[in-house]
């Protein structure tokens, strides 16, 4: 030990105490609106069937299609990677892993739609699906054939739809509440939001409902749909993305990406409406930075492009499918929808893929930092963070393995979600 240094100060105690006194409405303020991640399951994608259409079988019976339609267009893991670009080392596990998950779990995420998926219908025939909706959701959450995250696209909260978006929201909630409650899995989504106020008026419907039911204040969380351009850029010159987030007071789960009525808000031609038009990179780059913090997720849009027909067209529309996935991925819009058994294929290889694929490069750089040890990548805490978000996700949808990661970098689940989660407090993590 070298020569112990002699610490000097010049200010005194009392300007520390009257600095953080300053700030603590600040520090309360950051804690309100920027929670973090909720640390919870975020689904891979969302599949919309509309209400007339749910059936018990539903969910299975979208695996299956899937399943023949790789047992059809591309039997092998050969086959599929050779379709996909998949390199030929991941070509077998990425095979093999999207297989077991079309049995195992189809659709990680179901949204049951009254909305542009159902139409206008006669009040009787609304009221009487909404009720049937909710029997099934209730009914597959009892039995165990729920989908991990289930509920309803209502009609939106402009006038002349809104009576009826807010009676079909009160009938599916009051129908699960009489058979056997809401359920932890559940999601609303508000869709074609223009304005802050009109989440402001969901928040008071669901205010409501939790009073007139006894339930916690706050119980219901609903999803924001974007496929406004006014909802990115408010006449004031705000983003008013920012001001629906804050109107939800907390609600707000996620900001889905409505791909066809944004583009076609903003102008775009029919034939070149897609997730990955300029419009669209400028819409969900405002929503990504909106909800940085907040706990908020952000899902990006979907293809209109079906794989369906001779093997050709299969083929091409799975090429497709799979890049737009990839090229989401890539810039952190973790989930997405789906519009036809058919995308779930690719749906699973993209994510797969991309988790396996940086599953060694990245456990290796978080097992370097958690030991201090050196390497060509100088990682700071955020990066840490970063990392165990990435392997949480990839376990989380079946890309990877817990065993596997555990190996890999010396960390359990808890020490992962430690990393990955700003509310975890102290962290503390077990060294390799």
């Amino acid at each position: 030990m070298g020569q112990q240094e002699k610490v000097a100060t010049s200010l005194a105690g009392a300007v520390s105490e009257e600095i953080s006194a300053s700030l603590t409405a600040v520090d309360a303020e950051l804690a309100r609106r920027y929670p973090g991640d909720p640390g919870t399951r975020q689904p891979v994608h969302t599949v919309y069937v509309p209400g007339d259409v749910f059936e018990p079988g539903t969910l299975r019976s979208w695996g299956d299609q899937a399943l023949a339609a790789l047992d059809e267009h591309a039997p092998d893991a050969a086959s599929f990677a050779a379709v996909l670009g998949i390199p030929e080392e991941l070509a077998g596990p990425v095979h093999d892993r999207v297989r077991a998950k079309l049995e195992r779990e189809p659709v990680e995420d179901l949204r049951i739609d009254f909305e542009d998926g159902y139409g206008p219908r006669p009040d009787a025939e609304e009221d009487e699906a909404a009720a049937r909706a909710a029997r099934l959701v209730s009914e597959a959450y009892a039995n165990g054939t729920a989908a991990p995250y289930m509920g309803i696209r209502m009609k939106c909260m402009e006038a002349g739809v809104r009576d009826r978006g807010i009676r079909t929201t009160d009938v599916f909630l009051t129908g699960l509440m009489a058979t056997g409650g809401l359920p932890e899995g559940l999601v609303l989504t508000l869709p074609k939001v223009t304005y802050p106020e009109q989440v402001t008026a969901f928040v008071q419907l669901l205010e409501a409902f939790e009073k007139a039911h006894g339930l916690d204040a706050g119980r219901m969380g609903f999803e924001i749909q974007i496929e406004t351009s006014q909802s990115i850029l408010a006449a004031d010159g705000t983003a008013a993305v920012a001001r629906m987030i804050d109107a939800a007071q907390g609600r707000a789960t996620g900001l889905h990406y409505g791909t066809f009525d944004y583009s076609a808000c903003v102008g775009v031609s029919a034939a070149y409406q897609a997730s990955d038009h300029p419009a669209a990179d400028h819409a969900k780059a405002v929503m990504q930075v909106a909800a940085a913090g907040t706990g908020v997720r952000v899902s990006d849009g979907s293809t209109n492009v079906l794989p369906v027909g001779p093997t050709a067209q299969v083929h091409e529309a799975w090429r497709l499918h799979y890049g737009l996935t990839r090229r989401a991925l890539a810039r952190a819009y973790y989930q997405g929808w789906d519009m036809h058994p058919g995308h779930l294929p690719t749906r699973y290889a993209a994510v797969y893929a991309f988790y396996r694929e940086g599953l060694e490069p990245a456990a290796a750089r978080l097992a370097a930092y958690v030991a201090k040890a050196g390497g060509d990548v100088m990682d700071e805490p955020a990066t840490a963070k970063a990392l165990s978000g990435y392997l949480l996700r990839g376990i989380d949808c079946g890309a990877l393995d817990t065993a596997e990661v555990a190996r890999l970098t010396g960390l359990t689940r808890a020490d992962l979600d430690a990393f990955a989660s700003p509310r975890r407090g102290d962290l503390t993590v077990t060294a390799p």
